[in-house]
């Protein structure tokens, strides 16, 4: 159907309604069985269906399942999580140590830099309060002087 122009400017359409029919229930019944040996399986099979039909194929063999994998006891994140914990102590402990020397090493550095100052204070200090040698100047004994009139007389 085509839609007709109204005055308002717009489209209707006419509706078409559709009501389902409704299904009456199959009731299955199970087809019979056909006898077979027991432990052979024929290379074709046949199975009357309910309202007679017959249906011939050949026989499948059941599906085998899969062998099942045996899951380890401990899943391989736990492994994951516990060795990169162990990994991680092992670095701590490295850093530790590496920390360690660090301030083993500045110390003995300060106690040397401390000793030189101090040996070489020493040495200074011997060679300005020592009394003995000679100085390299000149000697004057004084033994008898007379000062006349602002002259030194000896």
């Amino acid at each position: 159907m085509y839609p007709e122009h109204t005055t308002h400017g717009r489209y209707e359409t006419a509706v078409d309604v559709h009501r389902p029919t409704p299904i009456t229930p199959v009731v299955m019944v199970p087809a019979p069985l056909v006898p077979m040996q027991p432990g052979a399986v024929p290379s074709v099979a046949s199975v009357v269906l309910p309202d007679g039909r017959v249906v011939t194929g050949y026989a499948i063999s059941p599906a085998q399942p899969e062998p099942a994998v045996a899951k380890p006891a401990v899943s391989r994140a736990a492994v994951n999580v516990a060795l990169g914990g162990v990994g991680f102590l092992a670095v701590c402990g490295g850093l530790l140590l590496l920390t360690t020397f660090i301030a083993a090493l500045t110390a003995l550095i300060t106690q040397l830099i401390i000793l030189a100052a101090v040996i070489f204070g020493g040495w200074i200090a011997v060679q300005i309060f020592s009394a003995g040698g000679s100085k390299g100047g000149t000697t004057v004994n004084i033994r008898k002087a007379v000062i006349k009139r602002n002259r030194f007389y000896s």
